[in-house]
């Protein structure tokens, strides 16, 4: 079974940085996906889980085009809530935070920009959550 690892944002240079950390942390450990909106990503996730893949984490920015952040995690939690869903983002409502907590399990909220080690760090704790 193939482990997938996806980043959410509307921001091409925030994904392809992104992919090139975890990357450089993880090697060929998992495979790294991308969406530039919560549409495209749902439609990805269903699509990967279809081929037998396991999503282990989301990477989520907060502030996109249609659908943000909070409400599209919680809307991935009902359907598959073993994922572990983290929110990176430079505007975020304190509601938007506590409402994801609540209602789609977030593991954590980082700010952006973002420190690497603290992206890492929050990602391989949720990592230990599903191993």
């Amino acid at each position: 079974m193939k482990n997938v690892i996806l980043c959410v944002d509307d921001e091409k240079i925030i994904l392809n940085s992104l992919k090139s950390e975890l990357k450089l942390e993880f090697g060929n450990e998992y495979i790294y996906e991308t969406a530039e909106n919560a549409s495209d990503a749902e439609e990805l996730i269903d699509e990967l889980v279809l081929d037998g893949c396991k999503i282990l984490i989301i990477v989520s920015d907060w502030l996109m085009p249609g659908i943000k952040g909070d409400e599209f995690l919680i809307k991935i939690h009902k359907k598959y809530p073993q994922i572990v869903k983290i929110m990176l983002t430079g505007h975020v409502a304190d509601e938007a935070v506590n409402k994801a907590i609540k209602e789609a399990n977030l593991h954590k909220c980082i700010a952006k920009p973002w420190s690497g080690e603290e992206l890492m760090d929050a990602i391989k704790e949720g990592l230990s959550k599903i191993k």
